[in-house]
């Protein structure tokens, strides 16, 4: 900790002193024009709460909320990943039929705003799958289970494991386009060359991705994909538009509830951040020392 305000110069004081000065201003601003009376001392019970009857602790509206995005978030990266990694390969498939219908794919998911996206998909695609499979149903019955402590920690309360499902996958086909991109880049920034040396040597197409382009590719497209993981969970509050139950619904839910309407949304706002950021300085931190020294 020393050795980080060691580091720190003139310039980082005073842009540290112009923030927080720019915060106060806007804190007394809100209590004094808009009349509000800041209740912060409430937003602790709406994040983690004592339970009278059961004579328990629970995780209330926030903390469960950000356990919902914290869920579909990894659900739906390795979902993408999945996908994408699909994609890229499809991009740069010498078949040219495979290699536009995964272009017209990824072309019209990057063009088109994500709210639409995420309608289009919900409505046509990821709701069709689920009364297909008959989720609601398997999902009630998990719930009626006495023991069901894991489930609910893998896929928090069973009830709402559709919607769950729903969001993961809708996040997950946005986000496939994105990281197909990143694919298709690390694939073809492998050297020509070495593709033809694994041609030269009899290896099939399967065998040059696998073994000579897929390692390489994959090395290089590492920073691109943790920042889209990071972009991944800031886009999942999009999914609350279809009533997924994560950080953002429960937050317009407490407002609605408490009327603590600028507490809630700072604290969510946090918790993203703190989130985000953390994950962005271990990703810093695992690039930094995958580099050769």
């Amino acid at each position: 900790m020393s050795s980080f305000f060691q580091r720190l110069r003139w310039p980082d004081y005073l842009i540290v002193a112009v923030l927080l000065t720019f915060a106060g201003y806007i804190y007394f601003s809100i209590g004094g024009s808009l009349n509000y009376v800041w209740r912060w001392h409430l937003i602790p019970n709406y994040i983690y709460s004592w339970h009278t009857t059961r004579e328990e602790w629970f995780a209330n509206l926030l903390l469960q909320g950000l356990a919902a995005t914290i869920r579909i978030s990894i659900y739906s990266s390795i979902l993408a990943l999945i996908l994408g990694t699909i994609l890229g390969i499809a991009r740069c498939s010498a078949n040219l039929t495979i290699r536009m219908l995964a272009r017209t794919y990824l072309e019209l998911l990057r063009n088109i705003p994500p709210v639409v996206v995420v309608f289009i998909f919900f409505f046509f695609l990821s709701q069709q799958l689920i009364d297909f499979l008959n989720l609601e149903r398997w999902a009630r019955g998990i719930a009626r289970q006495d023991d069901i402590a894991v489930w609910e920690f893998f896929f928090g309360e069973m009830r709402r494991f559709p919607s769950l499902i729903s969001g993961v996958i809708v996040l997950a086909l946005f986000e496939s386009a994105f990281v197909g991109e990143i694919v298709r880049a690390g694939i073809q920034s492998v050297p020509k060359g070495q593709r033809e040396a694994a041609k030269s040597i009899g290896m099939s197409r399967f065998q040059e991705l696998r073994y000579i382009v897929l390692p390489q590719a994959m090395k290089k497209v590492v920073p691109p994909m943790a920042n889209q993981f990071i972009t991944l969970i800031k886009d999942s509050s999009i999914i609350s538009l279809i009533s997924v139950q994560e950080l953002t619904f429960k937050t317009v839910e407490l407002v609605a509830s408490s009327r603590l309407i600028f507490e809630a949304w700072i604290t969510a706002a946090a918790f993203y951040f703190i989130i985000c950021f953390s994950l962005s300085r271990v990703f810093a931190r695992l690039e930094k020392g995958r580099k050769p020294k």
